[in-house]
């Protein structure tokens, strides 16, 4: 009989050579069989928002047990870095989306991962990057009750950009803290791209496929992105600008957050002229994307603006950079209101179209070749991003003032 090949092989090797062969066959084993297992199922049980955080995370560690917890006992490499997490649909980072961050890290770390921070340096050292989102469920709310959220988290393998875990779970609405944080508050857009678009998608995706390139190859700059947002959370403004500048200045620092970073900063420096101009480049950048909502705040049941100066104080000038921009670029416009949740849809309706009427007209003075290629309609709160009315700034989105390209 032939003697086998592989066991002459083993006879050969020394007690320290086996040991490292015979684990390396373990390992070639597993990655055949074992490379992406399939996330347990999602619950749709609504649990208390504790609770569903726990849910997700040990399913999102449960998926990693079979691989690569085994070969990172090996390695020594558990690292994981935690993409500031975003509420979808409106890319907005909140109290809750912090909350939900910081107890995903201290579950993370009790289970012998090491948590580093977002930073460009770590991403070469961590073996896996977090994303997470939270969504409210719409078509789940009972009645009197707020929609639930549902949580969707994914780890993503930072060398190949492949996705090897993912989990959701829901969490009820008890009265949670969904303020925007500084940068989002002050925010006057919706601050939304196709990266941010890139990130939410990623968050949902199933193991064994890869991760959004929109923003997987943007990562490091998102991480940059990301320290300059802090300053500006921090009032650390100048320090903030700076940084937002040095991320423009390279191949993929042009986004949303980017732009619209440095409009805020300079306002809050007080470099008017400056914001004016920063704004203008958020404004073409919307455009170009058909993608530029507007957070327009007018008194209640009215087409006037709010008069409280430090609110509608830079209106002047949105409406003439939005104004400019489409003029000079001879684009036709859809202006479209939107209204928050209260009252009924007839109202809300006729509300939000003589709303989108009264920005229409103040473009048109602004610019009056705009008059014919403008027009005004109003969807109430038929698309409303937050939906919950409160009508306070957690649901500001809700009534913003969208500006779509149509054919002329």
């Amino acid at each position: 009989m032939k003697a086998n090949p592989l066991l002459q092989r083993a006879a050969a090797m020394s007690r320290p050579d086996l040991a490292l062969w015979a684990s390396l066959l373990l390992i070639g084993a597993l990655l055949a069989g074992c490379a992406t297992p399939p996330p347990p199922a999602a619950s749709t049980d609504e649990v208390a928002f504790e609770q569903a955080v726990a849910q997700a995370t040990d399913n999102l560690m449960a998926q990693t047990q079979k691989l690569p917890a085994f070969v990172a006992k090996l390695t020594g490499t558990r690292a994981v870095v935690i993409d500031p997490m975003f509420e979808s649909p409106s890319g907005q980072q909140t109290a809750l989306t912090r909350q939900l961050e910081e107890r995903v890290t201290m579950r993370l770390r009790g289970n012998q991962f090491e948590v580093l921070p977002f930073q460009p340096a770590s991403l070469g050292k961590a073996q896996y990057l977090l994303t997470g989102t939270l969504t409210r469920v719409q078509a789940a709310a009972k009645a009197g009750g707020r929609p639930p959220f549902q949580i969707d988290l994914a780890l993503t393998d930072t060398k190949n950009g492949m996705v090897v875990a993912q989990s959701s779970s829901r969490a009820r609405d008890d009265n949670l803290d969904t303020t925007p944080t500084p940068y989002y508050r002050d925010s006057p857009i919706l601050v939304k791209d196709g990266v941010v678009d890139g990130y939410i998608r990623t968050s949902a995706t199933q193991p064994g496929k890869p991760a959004d390139p929109a923003y997987f190859q943007r990562v490091t700059t998102a991480a940059t992105i990301n320290e300059a947002t802090q300053l500006y959370n921090g009032d650390r403004y100048q320090e903030a600008l700076d940084l937002y500048k040095t991320v423009l200045a390279t191949p993929s620092g042009e986004q949303m957050r980017t732009l619209n970073g440095i409009y805020l900063t300079c306002m809050k420096l007080g470099k008017n002229t400056e914001a004016e101009q920063a704004f203008g480049k958020v404004v073409a950048y919307g455009i170009a994307n058909n993608n530029l909502g507007v957070k327009f705040l007018f008194k209640p049941n009215s087409t006037d603006f709010w008069p409280d100066p430090k609110i509608s104080g830079p209106y002047p000038i949105w409406l003439r950079q939005i104004a400019r921009y489409s003029a000079s670029e001879k684009v036709c416009m859809n202006v479209v209101g939107h209204t928050s949740r209260t009252g009924s849809e007839p109202y809300n309706d006729r509300l939000s179209e003589q709303r989108a009427t009264a920005i229409r007209q103040k473009l048109a003075a602004e610019a009056p070749e705009l008059v014919t290629r403008t027009k005004a309609s109003g969807v109430g709160f038929r698309e409303n991003i937050i939906g919950t009315g409160t009508d306070d700034a957690t649901d500001a989105l809700d009534r913003r003032v969208e500006f779509k390209i149509v054919g002329c």
